[in-house]
């Protein structure tokens, strides 16, 4: 009875570790994998935002080329760029994503500009926004709202700066 009881809780445990949620949130189109969208909650009565996100690249090179979402009048692109010692935001039309590379969009870097903003992002909630792909199509993800001050989705996921990625102007 004791060796049943032993197996039966093993087998339990394995079926729960492997129906539990991954820490990362992740998403497929095609071979494209997208990891850990995330936004910064703001303060007060927001004009802007911002949302991050990683891009894995598949087989072959494809484009991120628009992105949509109800929490925003607008939403861009946008990377950065120095002008006279001066770094400045700037929209970018698309942003390749190299076959096998990988794309951050992250705090400091290329990001998605949330315009217009319809109501505070607050931490802990989500919302919805579209990829749209070249290649690839559109996909909706899910993007979870961190504090204010945040640098990354989870600490855990972060990829060491290995960004593989070129914008288009």
């Amino acid at each position: 009875m004791y060796k049943f009881l032993t197996v039966g809780a093993f087998i339990l445990t394995i079926v729960a570790t492997a129906m539990a949620p991954a820490t990362a949130a992740e998403y497929r189109i095609g071979d494209i994998t997208i990891v850990n969208p995330w936004a910064r909650a703001t303060p007060g009565v927001p004009r802007n935002g911002g949302a991050y996100l990683t891009i894995m690249g598949g087989a072959s090179d494809d484009e991120l080329i628009d992105i949509e979402t109800d929490v925003a009048g607008r939403s861009e692109l946008h990377g950065h760029k120095n002008e006279n010692g001066v770094m400045k935001m700037h929209a970018v039309n698309g942003l390749e994503i190299p076959a096998k590379g990988m794309a951050t969009l992250k705090p400091g870097g290329y990001h998605i500009m949330l315009m217009k903003l319809k109501g505070p992002l607050k931490e802990g909630e989500s919302f919805a926004m579209d990829l749209h792909f070249a290649k690839a199509g559109k996909i909706t993800v899910e993007v979870k709202i961190m504090g204010v001050g945040a640098m990354d989705a989870d600490e855990a996921s972060t990829h060491g700066g290995h960004d593989k990625m070129k914008m288009k102007k």
